[in-house]
């Protein structure tokens, strides 16, 4: 299941002229951590240093020397998420929380360019959304609090 490019384009397209630049991490057809590690690597650009592992994109992400500056911040919408997060949970949670510290550490550097994640949701209605349970996004977990600490 892939979301329709429209709704999130005007969410985009606002952020883009409010001064962020923008990154979409398409995770559909994602099912495990490899796979995960290299859309990352794709969507973000992420240098070649940036191993496939939990504590390195969580190193990356505090870093983001590599992407355009961008006076009001960055913004990364994940779309597409639901059918991994419903095939690897625990993956899936330990991702949210790298994604929530990355926030969280520009977010405490006070003024200045940050960074902000969305979860893109998907288009509602029959063959695809939540309501029409089928799919992967059916029964898919919501998004969790934050977890231990991850490893590997």
């Amino acid at each position: 299941m892939t979301l329709h490019p429209q709704p999130l384009a005007p969410a985009l397209a606002a952020a883009e002229a409010a001064g962020r630049s923008t990154v979409r991490l398409d995770l559909d057809g994602v099912r495990g951590k490899a796979e995960l590690m290299r859309r990352c690597g794709d969507a973000l650009r992420l240098p070649e240093w940036v191993g496939g592992n939990w504590d390195a994109l969580a190193d990356a992400l505090r870093d983001l020397s590599w992407l355009p500056v961008a006076a009001e911040g960055r913004l990364v919408a994940v779309t597409g998420w639901r059918g991994y997060a419903g095939a690897r949970p625990a993956e899936w949670e330990t991702f949210v929380e790298v994604l929530e510290e990355a926030v969280d550490f520009w977010r405490e550097r006070g003024p200045g360019p940050g960074l902000a994640v969305v979860l893109a949701g998907p288009e509602p209605g029959p063959g695809g959304g939540p309501e029409s349970g089928h799919g992967p996004a059916a029964g898919a977990p919501p998004r969790t609090p934050r977890l231990k600490r991850r490893r590997g």
